[in-house]
């Protein structure tokens, strides 16, 4: 049997919670400049699912790749790190 390879896990915060089970997830990346050396944070917005609706807007989540759910979303929602004050 062929293993299969690890799953990408991210954690982010949801920004978008308005579809029905689907949560946007804004990541947040530091990275250095090649050149000059200084730290640039880069975002990227992923669509994940959430089978119970659990996730909403401010709540720090954390998502693993999965196999296409639709057009967009290929992430789901593992667990709720830390909930929105």
């Amino acid at each position: 049997m062929a293993e299969r390879s690890a799953r990408k896990v991210r954690t982010g915060v949801v920004v978008s919670d308005a579809r029905d089970k689907t949560v946007t997830v804004e990541i947040t990346m530091s990275i250095r400049h090649p050149k000059y050396a200084k730290t640039i944070d880069r975002r990227r917005r992923l669509q994940a699912h959430d089978e119970l609706n659990d996730a909403h807007l401010g709540d720090t989540v954390r998502v693993v790749e999965t196999r296409p759910l639709s057009k967009t979303k290929h992430w789901r929602v593992v667990e709720i790190v830390e909930r929105a004050r």
